[in-house]
């Protein structure tokens, strides 16, 4: 991977690196009350009114660009709103977020429930619709061009096993557990390969490609648009490939993909086309997971849990806080 150079990075200041896990955090905390509670919706609605406030509290000039919806259709943080209190003097920022990435997870009490957030210098992060994406995805230390998303699934974890010095039956792949990806895992399988079959969440599905500890080689299957943005945003800070393209259901999709600038529907898009430059990504646990825990109430105090990374230059931290109840 090709990290941005820190010369060349002005607009993302070292401060709004932490800042940026006070906004996790803030929406982390609000979604955790609802953990378990079985209502998406107001695990959801908490998260993202909690995110709006923090942000709006941020000396930036922010724009969100990949959000909870267009304006009609979301009252807060849609795709296009203005964000941060600088926003005539303050560095202009394009900004991907989730709120709540695993809303019925957490409404189950399920674990890889997370608060995401991810931000970039204006024009460093594609503008996805909220679509469906099929999405490949491995860490770093393969050589560029080892996985192709127009091959099939056995082509590629053939191409892997041979990148990483091993039998196509040790891969381990991350799979989204839906029906339509049955022929996939049925295929992989075939093959001998180990299957993590995750309930929701997939940008920490992606992320897991790049952590040893979990074991996942690739990260196969289809989901949002929006998280493959928000995937694609971390992998550029720890290093790893991943391909996207942009799957339609109906004419009101290819509308709305056309309304932000997308012409070439059947595109196949890069890492460097769906995060480029210098890149912030942060997430905080809500619920707890393979890449950190979740919220927890203490008698005197909530502790939360956080992964905050830049691409500039490659930092990697790990933040736990005590917030006082």
């Amino acid at each position: 991977m090709n990290r941005a150079d820190p010369a060349a990075s002005s607009a993302l200041d070292r401060v709004l690196v932490l800042e940026m896990v006070r906004v996790t955090e803030a929406a982390a905390i609000a979604a955790s009350k609802w953990i378990g509670r079985g209502d998406n919706d107001a695990a959801d609605d908490a998260a993202v009114e909690a995110m709006r406030m923090a942000l709006n509290e941020l000396p930036l000039c922010g724009t969100v660009v990949i959000g909870e919806g267009e304006r009609d259709e979301a009252p807060m943080l849609y795709i296009g709103e203005k964000v941060g209190c600088s926003q005539d003097d303050g560095p202009e920022i394009d900004i991907a977020l989730d709120p709540l990435e695993g809303t019925t997870i957490t409404a189950n009490a399920g674990p890889n429930a997370l608060a995401v957030l991810a931000i970039a210098e204006r024009g460093g992060l594609l503008n996805a619709p909220d679509t469906y994406m099929e999405k490949l995805a491995v860490g770093p230390g393969y050589p560029e061009g080892t996985i192709d998303i127009r091959k099939s699934p056995t082509e590629n974890v053939r191409a892997i096993a041979a990148a990483k010095g091993v039998q196509p039956n040790e891969i381990i792949a991350c799979v989204l557990d839906r029906p339509r990806h049955a022929e996939m895992i049925a295929e992989l399988r075939a093959l001998g390969c180990g299957i993590v079959l995750i309930p929701d969440g997939d940008v920490a599905g992606v992320i897991a490609t790049a952590d040893p500890d979990t074991g996942i080689d690739v990260y196969m299957g289809t989901g949002g648009a929006p998280e493959g943005v928000l995937a694609a945003a971390a992998l550029r800070c720890v290093g790893g490939q991943i391909q996207g393209r942009l799957l339609f259901r109906n004419d009101a999709e290819i509308e709305r993909a056309r309304r932000w600038g997308i012409e070439d529907l059947n595109r196949i898009y890069t890492l460097e086309d769906m995060a480029k430059g210098d890149c912030i990504f942060a997430a905080t646990g809500v619920t707890d997971g393979s890449l950190v825990d979740g919220v927890h109430v203490r008698k005197h105090c909530i502790t939360t849990e956080s992964i905050v990374m830049r691409a500039s230059s490659g930092t990697i931290r790990k933040v736990r806080a005590e917030h006082r109840r």
